[in-house]
């Protein structure tokens, strides 16, 4: 019997706690993690993953969605080399070197894990990984629980995904029966679209045409339908329209507030009350401390666009965050350049002091 205890974290601990962010491949599409790209047969699935691939390791915008650059691999166990140079022929003129191609794997339980580890550490940059297609890296289940079998081999995926910080997308197949919610559509049991990090549906709106709806749901993404147009001649799928409006979104107050301190004052050492006090002092604005952290570590990667980085320590009697700012030439999400002077940031006489809670 196992006698490993439960790693915890109480919540007061975990809202105070700087982590990592989520790192998107493309921003506000394809985070870190595990993900499906399912369509029907020769709907122009495998050039759209092969387009994916050529963006990101060519650090080129996907459609309007910027994306993390770095090494792609991509196994298409369904094709031959030879294949795929055509393609690529096809659909660029140049290709990056840190796009690298595969054309046969081991399955999962039998020495892929061991592969895709033997390729991360020799390519540490790597931030994508396109397997082409799923059922290509399972072997024959004689497990009586299908539910069971395709929870299990999803889940050693994510795994690796999770464990280094990189997005697995898994190319699938849609069953032949149509469904109003197009996730339902996925082959397989829940047991694959329910352990993915985001499920992504290519469906044609009609099967003799070129344009096709790309439905994107997941737990870290907004769900979206993406309206696409496949270019016969260029073999590219262009973006025609999002359901998600492409206007930026306000920044968050306290966050435009900080920033203004921490322009005049370049550091900061101290207490969140401390800190909280420099604000008021500087704006009128009355934040409590544990608002205060909340927001600086929900906003860090907002803060870093400005310019600001921060660590979090504890002395022998308190706790203490340290903020470093280096100017830079940053647009807020808000649209507008944040270089504004604390001066100008102060409350109206009608509101001489403003207190925020949450």
């Amino acid at each position: 019997m196992s006698r490993n205890k439960l790693i915890t974290m109480d919540a007061g601990t975990l809202l105070t706690t700087p982590l990592p962010p989520i790192r998107f491949i493309a921003s506000e599409l394809i985070p870190q993690g595990l993900h499906i790209l399912a369509g029907a047969p020769k709907i122009g699935k495998s050039w759209l993953a092969l387009q994916i691939c050529l963006r990101v390791a060519s650090g080129e915008s996907l459609w309007r969605f910027p994306v993390t650059s770095g090494s792609v691999l991509y196994l298409c166990l369904e094709d031959s080399f030879t294949r795929i140079q055509t393609r690529l022929f096809d659909i660029t003129d140049e290709a990056p070197d840190n796009l690298h191609f595969a054309t046969m794997s081991e399955v999962i339980g039998e020495g892929l894990e061991n592969q895709i580890e033997d390729f991360l550490r020799s390519h540490l940059d790597t931030v994508l990984i396109v397997i082409d297609t799923l059922q290509r890296i399972r072997k024959v289940s004689t497990d009586a629980n299908p539910y069971a079998s395709d929870y299990r081999d999803i889940g050693i995926l994510k795994q690796l995904a999770d464990k280094h910080r990189i997005a697995i997308l898994l190319i699938h197949h849609l069953r032949k029966m149509n469904d109003d919610d197009p996730m339902n559509m996925i082959s397989g049991t829940t047991g694959i679209s329910g352990a993915t990090d985001s499920n992504f549906v290519l469906k044609k709106n009609k099967r003799s045409g070129n344009s096709a709806t790309l439905y994107c749901v997941g737990r870290d993404i907004e769900y979206r339908e993406l309206q696409l147009e496949f270019d016969k001649a260029t073999h590219i799928w262009s973006l025609l329209s999002d359901s998600i409006s492409d206007e930026p979104q306000a920044s968050d107050e306290i966050i435009i507030y900080l920033s203004a301190v921490m322009e005049s004052l370049l550091s900061f050492s101290g207490t969140a009350t401390e800190l909280a006090s420099e604000i008021k002092k500087a704006c009128g604005m009355v934040i409590r401390p544990n608002i205060l952290i909340k927001k600086i570590i929900r906003n860090q990667a907002e803060l870093a666009e400005r310019g600001i980085t921060f660590e979090m320590k504890r002395t022998h009697d308190r706790k203490e965050i340290s903020l470093c700012y280096e100017r830079v030439d940053c647009v807020g999400n808000d649209g507008k350049t944040d270089k504004v002077s604390v001066s100008n940031l102060s409350t109206q006489p009608s509101h001489p002091t403003q207190e925020v809670e949450k």
